[in-house]
């Protein structure tokens, strides 16, 4: 088994991948790893699976190291971090490679692998990030927005009088309380930025037809009435991390067949 772990700003994203697919994913708190809970948390995950090699992503700097340490000291196995000079199966048309999210690297190396060039990956996760593969399959850049949580947990923040809301569906339009008319604002206008910015997308790649993949938190909240998205898919990340440890030579031992 390969050991994938993508560490986000809230979230660090565990899986367990064979030659295929991930098989088991988990998530912990990304402030664990400042302390000895992480590190537990994930041999519990692996459990008693053998880990032949490992790959990682990270946005949050701070926690890398820590992350490198305690692969090194549980599995004896230093992981492969992507980065835009290791990253393998979609190239990069973007002025400073660097700067780019690994997380969105990643997806856009599953989504090149599974829906073909060009390719729209919309993750929601604490932003929402719209990464772009372009015809060539090059990463080619993409957009970002606040996330749906960030949005309105800033509206209760910085008012008064607005409530802090569990994020879900509502069939209204016109909203006959505040929770309800914060709702509707929330999830039926992200939808509309959603749409809108897919729209301007397929304009300037001068396309018609864009397979959208949405991931993260709330992809299957937003996606269940765009038909513009394509596909969801809450493993995108773990996926794309995958197939760059696969094309890094970690090799995955086939299990020997019965008698």
């Amino acid at each position: 088994m390969v050991l994938l772990i993508d560490i986000g700003n809230t979230h660090t994203h565990l899986g367990l991948a064979n030659q295929k697919r991930v098989v088991k994913q988990a998530n912990i708190p990304t402030a664990h790893w400042f302390g000895d809970t992480a590190a537990k948390l994930t041999k519990r995950f692996v459990g008693g699976a053998g880990v032949d090699g490992a790959a990682l992503c990270s946005v949050v700097p701070r926690a890398t190291p820590r992350v490198r340490r305690a692969v090194k000291r549980l599995w004896n196995i230093s992981p492969v971090e992507l980065t835009p000079r290791t990253v393998r199966g979609v190239g990069i048309n973007y002025p400073r490679p660097d700067t780019i999210g690994p997380d969105r690297l990643a997806n856009a190396v599953a989504v090149k692998h599974h829906f073909g060039a060009p390719a729209l990956v919309v993750d929601f996760g604490t932003a929402v990030t719209f990464d772009v593969v372009d015809r060539r399959g090059n990463y080619a850049g993409g957009i970002i927005a606040p996330g749906l949580a960030a949005m309105t947990d800033y509206l209760h923040e910085k008012t008064a009088l607005l409530p802090r809301i569990r994020i879900r569906d509502v069939k209204a339009v016109v909203g006959k309380n505040t929770e309800q008319a914060m709702l509707i604002g929330a999830v039926h206008g992200y939808r509309g930025l959603v749409r809108e910015l897919i729209s301007e997308l397929k304009r300037e790649l001068k396309v018609r037809q864009l397979p959208v993949v949405a991931t993260g938190g709330y992809a299957q909240l937003i996606a269940s009435k765009m038909p513009e998205i394509k596909a969801v898919d809450p493993l995108l990340t773990l996926e794309g991390l995958r197939l760059v440890a696969q094309a890094s030579c970690i090799q995955v031992p086939r299990r020997p067949r019965r008698a």
